[in-house]
């Protein structure tokens, strides 16, 4: 059964999101709306520590703090642009996002970045739980153990997604203010306290980019599954692009300044936020809030398993998926953030390149998303040239994985070239092996729906 894509133009402000992949998606949320929830997902606690992989790209001398801050703006800025696109696609279609590859490569096809992009999902889901319990057990001083943390967080991060579009509502009434205030208090109190000067150079400024770049990338395969609710893709754009890129950049540059006062090391970033004016307050309220980013990738894991069996009960899913992602929480670490983040942009930044030419040189038309759409082999070869220049350039330091890749790289000249950026790179290169053939339909003559946009 294909999936129903038809625009549901509702306006009951109150509906909530389809159980299976066979019922239309409602179009309830406003430009409001989208940059409450993608304003929220930019700031993230993982994000401020995270921000050691722009500041000290691995492999090469650390960063300058004005180059660490120019790549945080950059990467953002290129990255925000590309995640923009990909909620456009959602919102035209009212399709999620491992859909819309059904058109890309074609349905059966389509399994292999739904269990890519499954995967990403439960490893960010799991690194969410983990940082969320971090915070709860700096802000009690140690009193509640690990275990209840991380079982608290996942019972209410699994709470959450039975009502995800109640939950982005809310988010925009009632939590967004609390956001940026919480973000405002932090950078004055890190602002009245001496800046060591950060001696580094602009050597690694493109491998900092690339990680900026796959922060904001490892939304798009998922993006989709929020914008298909939007009321007009210009809404959903601005919701990605400015919504996510303004609040990502902040909170980088946040996580900068906090890693130069405690000599780089993210451990102490916590309590350095505490100890700050209204710090405890502050960072109380992103602790809380930081459940929006377990939400997201549970919810979207749901999502995108339902690419793989249409009929499956979402709700189901996400109580069977929070529980997975406690347990995992309670034995994973998050040494190997960066590597997992260079990872995350070898695969899904090439495969953004292919859908956006795809999407431009054929305007949508016929884009088929039937559980039968045929194979594109085209766009599965713009995807793997893509990533195959992601890992020449960038081979990141995953052990083994990587020891080929620059193996491969050193022999083929494609390494320590100081201007080159693999995301930049790749996703021209996916974009440029994807037009000869994306000109067709993607071999159904059905037009795609067409909705008049709505105000937002």
């Amino acid at each position: 059964m294909a999936v129903d894509t038809r625009p549901d133009l509702s306006t009951d402000r109150h509906a909530e999101a389809p159980t299976t992949l066979n019922e239309a998606a409602p179009r309830t949320l406003g430009l409001l709306d989208q940059l409450g929830f993608w304003g929220n997902v930019g700031v993230s606690l993982l994000g401020f520590s995270g921000a050691i992989a722009i500041l000290a790209p691995y492999g090469v001398q650390p960063l300058s703090f004005p180059a660490a801050v120019a790549a945080a703006v950059l990467g953002s800025v290129l990255g925000g642009l590309i995640l923009g696109g990909s909620l456009v696609l959602g919102a035209r279609t009212g399709a999620p996002a491992m859909v819309l590859l059904r058109g890309l490569l074609g349905a059966k096809a389509s399994f292999v970045p739904t269990a890519l992009n499954i995967a990403q999902c439960l490893g960010w889901a799991v690194f969410e739980l983990v940082i969320i319990s971090t915070g709860l057990q700096a802000l009690t001083s140690g009193d509640l153990p690990r275990w209840l943390c991380l079982v608290l967080a996942g019972a209410v991060t699994t709470a959450l997604t039975i009502r995800p579009l109640g939950w982005i509502r809310a988010l925009r009434k009632y939590v967004s203010v609390l956001v940026i205030a919480a973000l405002v208090i932090l950078t004055i109190g890190l602002l009245r306290q001496p800046v060591p000067e950060l001696a580094g150079s602009w050597q690694g400024f493109w491998l900092a980019v690339d990680s900026a770049m796959a922060l904001t990338i490892s939304w798009v395969p998922l993006g989709a599954d929020y914008s298909r609710h939007s009321r007009s893709s210009r809404a959903a754009f601005a919701g990605g692009f400015l919504g996510y890129g303004l609040a990502q950049i902040a909170c980088l540059v946040i996580g900068l300044i906090a890693l130069a006062q405690v000599a780089q090391d993210g451990s102490r970033i916590f309590d350095l936020f505490i100890g700050l004016p209204l710090g405890a307050l502050a960072f109380a309220i992103l602790v809380i809030r930081e459940t929006d980013q377990s939400f997201a990738n549970v919810y979207s894991t749901a999502v995108s398993l339902q690419n793989l069996r249409p009929s499956l009960d979402r709700r189901v899913l996400t109580v069977l998926i929070g529980g997975l992602t406690t347990a995992l929480a309670l034995t994973i670490n998050i040494d190997d953030y960066a590597n997992f983040l260079y990872l995350i942009g070898a695969v899904f930044i090439p495969m953004s390149g292919a859908l956006i030419a795809a999407w431009i040189r054929s305007g949508g038309r016929g884009w088929n998303t039937a559980e039968d759409a045929p194979a594109r082999p085209g766009m599965l070869l713009a995807w793997l040239i893509g990533f195959l220049c992601y890992q020449l350039i960038n081979p990141g330091s995953i052990v083994h994985w990587s020891d080929f890749w620059t193996w491969a790289g050193t022999r083929l000249h494609t390494l320590s070239h100081p201007w080159l950026s693999a995301s930049i790179a790749s996703f021209v290169v996916a974009v440029l092996v994807a037009l000869p053939f994306a000109g067709g339909r993607p071999a159904d003559d059905r037009p795609a729906p067409a909705r008049a946009e709505e105000s937002s």
